[in-house]
């Protein structure tokens, strides 16, 4: 017997089934509602949170990756006062951008930085895109940025999957299986983002695994969701 041909819209389908998840609805509810609340009290002050501008969280965001908060603390103001806008960034020159960055390390960044302003100035008039499907046009930006800069700048309820958000995500939840994990991963976090509060949300799982929930030696005792955690529940039980 001749076997059928799979098409496109086939393997979509098989994409998306291989990426559904099931959450216990009351455990999300549980975490939503602690997180926040600890957030409220312990968030950290960076000065990327105090503006909404999407060209500023960008920049915050291209610096951030592989680079520690300290680090960025001391290179990003310094950034932003030599390129106070999208339109200086557009046209100033690649030698001196790559000066600005010196020392911050993987100059890539910088370069796609400097392009996704030019893009940014020439396809939309020097505003920013506030959906997620637009700012992946923008070069260097994946989707994790591009959540970002949606929440971030425009309160769109845009999921975010960091090297923290995932941890804490996968420790909450349950990893599941090691393939499609990061499928798995993305839909959890799109499946527990409270909606209209995704600022507030992205913010706080992202400081709960800088903080508490950290790849080493977590704080789980004082964790704020320990009592919505798969995790915290199986060293518990384990422990009896």
């Amino acid at each position: 017997m001749q076997s059928k041909k799979r098409t496109p819209r086939d393997d979509a389908a098989r994409r998306r089934r291989r990426s559904t998840v099931r959450v216990d609805r009351v455990r999300v509810a549980s975490f939503q509602r602690r997180l926040l609340a600890w957030y409220a009290r312990h968030g950290r002050d960076l000065p990327w949170r105090r503006t909404r501008d999407p060209y500023a969280i960008l920049v915050s965001e291209i610096m951030l990756q592989q680079t520690q908060v300290r680090r960025v603390l001391e290179y990003y103001p310094r950034f932003l006062a030599r390129y106070p806008t999208v339109a200086d960034l557009a046209v100033a020159s690649t030698p001196a951008v790559r000066e600005s960055w010196d020392g911050l390390g993987y100059y890539r960044r910088a370069a796609n930085l400097r392009r996704a302003a030019q893009h940014v100035a020439e396809r939309h008039g020097g505003r920013f895109p506030a959906d997620v499907a637009a700012l992946r046009q923008l070069p260097g930006v994946g989707r994790y940025t591009a959540g970002a800069v949606a929440s971030f700048a425009f309160g769109q309820d845009a999921p975010i999957v960091d090297t923290n958000a995932a941890r804490v995500l996968a420790r909450v939840f349950g990893p599941g299986r090691r393939r499609g994990r990061t499928a798995r991963l993305w839909t959890l976090a799109e499946a527990t983002l409270p909606a209209g509060r995704a600022y507030e949300f992205n913010q706080a799982i992202m400081d709960l695994g800088a903080l508490v929930c950290r790849a080493r030696k977590p704080t789980c005792p004082v964790c704020p969701v320990r009592r919505a955690c798969r995790a915290f529940e199986r060293a518990a039980a384990r422990q009896r």
